[in-house]
């Protein structure tokens, strides 16, 4: 088993799609698929399932994640020990979609207080050693370090009258969906537009096609959206780091986590 072999399963295994894997590795998919091959061939079992759109996990690969995680981990960190020094404090982060950028330069400055050394690979979407998340969006097997609590408001198009009534935007998929279904009533059978992520139905809202309920944060950073304080509705999210249990043994990541907490 190799550090090739091992990637791609990581890859596979996050992406949970074989074209996604390669586009990320910046391999063809036949040689994506035969590298895992090999891999189950070598381990005796099969890690994947192809579905009509990506594929599953087996059991088996959830075995085996955290433990190629923690082994691709620890090459990097000797490779980058080697090549820059032991005093070297790398860590990949992940930024999902909807954490607003202001939330993304608070967590940068209290990370470089914590760590003055820390050198930051800042990513796009679920990767990294850790990712700036929020709490509802925590996979089952992942630690939540809360670093902020953000509220709720009602975006409506910027300019709009203090009267003014919109349909709604709705986001189906989003975590929040579910508990602001009571706040829609009647009216989420018939949204105006549906978006796949609060970000994106913040442009509807921008665009004048209605109004959607979305995070402060994110709501006020947006061009071409106004915020109002929704009344009768008392709803939060909370921001902060996400991570494997296994991740801590990153030493940089542990040390950055604890400092954390004490902040």
């Amino acid at each position: 088993m190799d550090s090739r072999q091992l990637k791609a399963f990581v890859a596979v295994f996050e992406e949970r799609n074989i074209t996604g894997a390669a586009r990320r590795l910046h391999l063809s998919q036949p040689a994506l698929s035969g590298t895992i091959k090999s891999l189950e061939d070598l381990l005796g079992t099969q890690l994947f399932e192809r579905q009509a759109r990506g594929v599953s996990v087996t059991e088996d690969a959830r075995i085996l994640y955290p433990q190629a995680r923690r082994i691709l981990s620890q090459t990097d960190s000797m490779t980058r020990q080697f090549r820059q020094g032991a005093n070297a404090a790398e860590i990949e982060i992940g930024v999902e979609a909807d954490i607003a950028s202001g939330d993304v330069a608070a967590f940068l400055r209290l990370a470089r207080q914590a760590v003055p050394t820390l050198f930051v690979h800042l990513l796009e979407g679920c990767v990294g050693d850790a990712r700036l998340s929020t709490e509802d969006e925590r996979c089952e097997d992942e630690l939540f370090l809360p670093l902020s609590e953000d509220p709720y408001v009602l975006a409506v198009p910027d300019g709009s009258a203090e009267d003014a009534v919109f349909p709604w935007i709705v986001c189906p998929t989003h975590p929040s969906h579910q508990r602001l279904l009571p706040y829609y009533g009647a009216a989420a059978s018939a949204p105006a537009a549906q978006a796949g992520s609060l970000r994106l139905a913040l442009e509807l809202v921008a665009a004048g096609l209605g109004a959607c309920v979305a995070p402060e944060s994110l709501a006020r950073g947006h061009a071409g959206v106004g915020v109002r304080v929704i009344d009768g509705l008392q709803m939060s999210r909370r921001v902060g780091l996400c991570y494997a249990v296994q991740a801590l043994d990153k030493p940089v990541l542990a040390a950055l986590a604890e400092q954390l907490r004490a902040t």
